[in-house]
């Protein structure tokens, strides 16, 4: 057995079992696990996906948010502990695979359009 073949067992045993399916342009609520001090509870992010990197259990994703007026993006390991789960609120239509974009508009500009099926 050589390195890479260890890495990848390593990285398999790190992956969660089940994963949301979610795309960039969605609006997801992503329920992270905050520690303070010797509590843990459990914190709501919701806002739009601008993009999704890696693969395996390195895989990332960057979600945008309004908080009173300034723009706030945080990054989530997909497969962490620390993401409890990823909730789609709406689909996003959308044809770019990053939207970069988003970060310099405001108000109604900021908008994705919703995917209807």
């Amino acid at each position: 057995m050589n390195a890479a073949e260890i890495m990848k067992q390593i990285e398999t045993e790190q992956m969660k079992e089940s994963v949301s399916e979610f795309h960039v342009g969605d609006t997801v609520k992503v329920y992270g696990k905050i520690v303070e001090g010797n509590r843990e509870r459990i914190q709501v992010f919701e806002g739009i996906v601008l993009k999704k990197q890696g693969s395996s259990n390195r895989e990332t994703f960057t979600v945008r948010k309004l908080s009173n007026g300034v723009g706030v993006e945080k990054t989530w390991p997909l497969h962490s502990p620390n993401v409890e789960k990823v909730e789609v609120v709406r689909r996003g239509k959308v044809r770019r695979a990053k939207l970069n974009y988003l970060r310099g508009r405001v108000g109604k500009r900021a908008k994705v359009k919703e995917l209807v099926k």
